[in-house]
C-alpha cells in the first residue's frame, strides 16, 4: 500500500498531478502492460489506400478550394534535444585519443562508420565554417596541427558546454541547412514548408511544444528568421509554443514497485514521453492540424513535393469529414430508416475502417443508432505511410482489443510480442511504417471540439528499465502520441513516397541529398 508524506502531497500538488493518478500508475507498474494483438499487417488495398495521380490531383484541388474558409495549424513536437543525433560523436570524444592512434585505427577498432562518415563529409555540414573560424580565432595555430588532431578538436568545440554545446541543443534550433546566404535551422524550415500547404488568407499558423528552458532561444530564432521567410514566401506567420505539462510527468519506482525516491526523499517523476503531448494538441483550435517532427525537413527545392503530399492527404481529409458530418448530423435530426442505416455501416467499413461486429445487427435499432454516432463521433486523422525501408520505427496493423473490436493502429515494436511466432510473422510480412504524417480533424459537425483525452488507451503505456544515483528503476512512458494516444480516432492510412520522409537520427544525416543544397 503506498503511503504519501505531506511532503508527497504538497510536491504532487505542486506539479498538479492527482494522488489517484499516481495510485494507478503503481497499479500499472504492478500488473504490467498487455502486448497489442495483431491480426494483420495494414498493406496496399488493406488498410491503406494508393492514389491515382487522377486522384491526386482530386484532393489538391479539394483542399486548396477549401483552405481559405478552414482554420489551419500546424503542430511540431520540437522539445527534443540533439543528444543522440551526436551519440557517435559522444563516444568518439570519450574514447579516443589523438596522442595514440590516427582516426582511422580509431574508426577500424571501435567499427564506427559514423565518425568515418562524418570526416568524409565535414566541409558539407552547415555549421563546418562556423566552427573552423571559432577555433583559428581561438588557436591561430589549429590548421598547422596535424590531422587526427584537428579533427578531434573539430568535434570537441562541436559539442564542448563551453563552445557550441550542440548536443544539448534543442535540434529544432540546430543548423540543418546550407545556403548560399546563411545556414537555416530545422525551424526554419519548417517555416518554409508551412508557408506551402499551411496557409490560409495569407498566414500560415504554427504551433510547437519545446522545452520550458529553451523558450527564449525559440523566440530569439523566430525574431531572427521571421521576415527573411515572409519576404521569400509573401506568407505571414503566426507561430506560438508551448510546454509539455509537468502534470503529465510519471511516477517511476523501485524494481519493487514502491515510489522511487531520490537522496533527498522526494519521490522521482519523469517526463511522460510524447504521448504527454496529447494535452498540448487537445488545448489547439483548428479545423485541419498538420503534425510532423521536428527534424524531418527538406532543403528548400524539395519542398514543393512535400506540400502536394499533404494537400492529398487533407483533400482526403476533407472529402471523408464530410460525408461523417452529413451522417452525424442526420442522426441527431432525423430517425433513420434500416436502409440508411446499413449505408452508415458500410461508409464507416470502407471509408472509415470501423469493425462493425456482426451482433450490432442484431441490437435494437435505438442501440444500432447509438453505436453509429459513437462511431462518427471520434476526431479523424488521415496518416501518410511510406514503404519499409528498414528504419525503425512504428507501423500500420489491424489489431483485436479485449473486447473484440478490430481497428487501424499504428504500432511501436515495443508493444509486440516478439517471442510469439504467429505476430513476428505478421510483423516481418509489414510493408510500410510510420513516418509521422498526420493530416487531421479534432471537431465535429457543429464544430465543437473533441476531449482528446476521451480518446485514448491507457493499455497502450510502455514500461522501461532506467537508473538514477546508482539504482535501478521502473519508469513508465504514457500511449505514444500516435500510438495509444490517438488509439480511439478513426483512421485513414495513405501510401505517401519516400521522399518525403527525411529525418535526422544522426548528425550524417544532414549528408543525404534532402538537405544538401547543390549549387547550380
Amino acid at each position: 500500500m503506498m503511503t504519501l508524506t505531506e511532503a508527497d502531497k504538497k510536491q504532487l500538488k505542486e506539479k498538479g498531478i492527482e494522488v489517484k493518478r499516481v495510485k494507478e500508475q503503481i497499479e500499472t507498474f504492478k500488473k504490467g502492460i498487455p502486448f497489442v494483438n495483431l491480426i494483420a499487417a495494414a498493406t496496399i488495398d488493406h488498410g491503406i489506400h494508393k492514389f491515382s495521380d487522377k486522384e491526386k490531383k482530386k484532393y489538391i484541388a479539394l483542399f486548396e478550394s477549401k483552405k481559405d474558409a478552414l482554420n489551419l495549424l500546424k503542430f511540431v513536437p520540437a522539445s527534443g534535444a540533439a543528444t543522440r543525433m551526436f551519440k557517435a560523436l559522444f563516444q568518439f570524444l570519450n574514447n579516443y585519443n589523438p596522442a595514440n592512434e590516427t582516426i582511422n585505427a580509431y574508426v577500424n577498432r571501435e567499427k564506427a562508420d559514423i565518425i568515418r562518415t562524418f570526416f568524409i563529409g565535414v566541409e558539407k555540414f552547415p555549421f563546418y565554417e562556423s566552427v573552423i573560424k571559432r577555433f583559428v580565432e581561438k588557436h591561430p595555430d589549429f590548421l598547422n596541427l596535424p590531422d587526427h588532431f584537428q579533427k578531434y578538436y573539430f568535434i570537441k568545440i562541436l559539442l564542448d558546454q563551453d563552445e557550441f554545446d550542440y548536443g544539448s541543443s534543442p535540434k529544432g534550433l540546430l543548423p540543418f541547412h546550407k545556403y548560399k546566404t546563411h545556414p537555416a535551422t530545422a525551424f526554419e524550415e519548417h517555416m518554409y514548408e508551412a508557408a506551402l500547404y499551411d496557409e490560409s488568407n495569407g498566414t500560415a499558423k504554427l504551433h510547437f511544444t519545446i522545452s520550458k528552458e529553451h523558450n527564449n532561444d525559440f523566440d530569439d530564432e523566430m525574431d531572427k528568421i521571421q521576415n527573411r521567410v515572409k519576404e521569400k514566401t509573401g506568407v505571414s506567420f503566426d507561430t506560438t509554443f508551448s510546454f509539455q505539462k509537468e502534470s503529465t510527468d510519471t511516477i517511476a519506482v523501485t524494481m519493487k514497485n514502491e515510489p522511487f525516491r531520490l537522496e533527498t526523499g522526494e519521490i522521482l517523476f519523469r517526463p511522460g514521453g510524447h504521448g504527454a503531448l496529447i494535452e498540448n494538441l487537445n488545448d489547439q483550435d483548428a479545423d485541419i492540424i498538420f503534425i510532423k517532427n521536428i527534424d524531418n525537413v527538406v532543403v528548400y527545392k524539395y519542398k514543393h513535393e512535400v506540400a502536394e503530399y499533404k494537400k492529398v492527404l487533407a483533400g482526403k481529409l476533407l472529402e471523408v469529414q464530410e460525408k461523417a458530418f452529413e451522417y452525424a448530423r442526420l442522426l441527431d435530426e432525423t430517425t433513420p430508416d434500416e436502409k440508411k442505416i446499413d449505408e452508415i455501416k458500410e461508409f464507416l467499413k470502407k471509408e472509415l475502417n470501423v469493425h462493425v461486429k456482426p451482433d450490432v445487427d442484431k441490437y435494437k435499432e435505438v442501440y444500432q443508432i447509438e453505436f453509429l454516432k459513437e462511431k462518427l463521433n471520434a476526431p479523424i486523422r488521415i496518416c501518410g505511410m511510406v514503404k519499409n525501408e528498414g528504419e525503425p520505427g512504428g507501423g500500420p496493423f489491424w489489431i483485436k482489443d479485449e473486447d473484440g473490436n478490430i481497428s487501424l493502429q499504428i504500432v511501436e515494436t515495443p508493444q509486440i510480442d516478439t517471442n510469439n511466432k504467429f505476430q513476428l510473422d505478421i510483423v516481418k510480412g509489414a510493408t510500410h511504417f510510420n513516418p509521422v504524417d498526420i493530416v487531421c480533424s479534432i471537431k465535429n459537425y457543429k464544430g465543437e471540439k473533441y476531449n482528446l483525452l476521451d480518446y485514448v488507451n491507457p493499455q497502450q503505456a510502455f514500461i522501461t528499465t532506467k537508473t538514477k544515483e546508482g539504482k535501478e528503476l521502473k519508469a513508465l512512458e504514457l500511449p505514444g502520441l500516435w500510438n495509444g494516444g490517438m488509439a480511439f480516432w478513426n483512421t485513414i492510412f495513405v501510401e505517401v513516397p519516400l521522399t518525403t520522409f527525411n529525418p535526422v537520427k544522426t548528425v550524417v544525416d544532414l549528408l543525404k541529398p534532402a538537405h544538401q543544397v547543390k549549387d547550380k
